[in-house]
């Protein structure tokens, strides 16, 4: 099989967006955000050792997963930061949790299953990758371990936040978080090696497709003619789009504008 490239690199230099949420902004407005400032204070929670983040690896080789890099991002990121303190207990559980506003953290299994479907073909890491949805912010936080740049976006103005909270502890200069409609993507971001998303529609929107660099892939839930969601991979090819439609999955469901 021929090697994906894990391109592209680096953004060309442009002016620095507004750091601030503008309560004012039209709907398709996208607003970019800091995540490098001090480390927010560490949850005396009993789950800092790495004991037990490699049980969670562990089990997730167990059940399939492959992938050296992705096992190893799996590992790294501390998942207990990103959910309810009431749910603590439950972080390294294979299950998925509520993180509010109607959405959820999702299940380690399926994250790390869609993040090593992205890198499949991939020497090494990714180029700049677009996350549709960033929710909590934990898989950009497992992401920035696998790409060398990650572009979130998230339509629910409290979720950016709280995103922009949990990540502040990683100090992950290579992510970068954004206010707005994902379903329009992020253009001046593209080309993207990949993009994924945390939310499932009825298509691909097209906006994704033309934001994604020929020879990259996507990786996103979609509605199947069954009505019942799937994951489907998509690649950019010289000649058009190839995709395959993969295993059962439940998403929340994807939406335009913000909120």
């Amino acid at each position: 099989m021929a090697q994906r490239p894990g391109f592209p690199l680096k953004l060309e230099k442009a002016s620095p967006a507004p750091r601030t949420l503008k309560t004012n902004a039209p709907v398709k407005s996208i607003v970019q955000s800091e995540v490098r400032a001090a480390p927010a204070p560490v949850q005396n929670l009993g789950m800092d050792s790495s004991a037990v983040r490699q049980r969670m690896v562990q089990k997730l080789a167990a059940q399939g997963l492959q992938d050296p890099l992705v096992l190893q991002a799996m590992g790294t990121v501390e998942r207990h930061r990103f959910v309810e303190s009431a749910l603590v207990a439950q972080a390294y559980e294979d299950t998925s949790l509520p993180i509010g506003l109607g959405q959820t953290i999702s299940k380690p299994n399926v994250v790390a299953r869609m993040i090593e479907l992205l890198r499949e073909g991939v020497d090494g890491k990714l180029g700049r990758v677009l996350e549709i949805g960033t929710g909590c912010g934990y898989q950009a936080a497992v992401l920035s371990h696998v790409a060398t740049e990650v572009y979130s976006i998230e339509r629910l103005k409290g979720l950016h936040e709280k995103a922009r909270a949990n990540l502040r502890h990683f100090r992950l200069a290579n992510v970068h978080l954004l206010f707005g409609d994902g379903m329009l993507g992020y253009p001046k971001g593209a080309p993207y090696a990949a993009i994924i998303s945390a939310a499932g529609g009825d298509s691909v929107p097209q906006a994704w497709l033309d934001q994604l660099a020929v020879g990259g892939r996507l990786v996103a839930p979609t509605v199947t003619a069954t009505g019942q969601q799937a994951l489907m991979v998509v690649n950019k090819t010289p000649q058009g789009f190839k995709q395959n439609v993969l295993e059962a999955v439940h998403f929340v469901p994807l939406k335009s504008g913000v909120s």
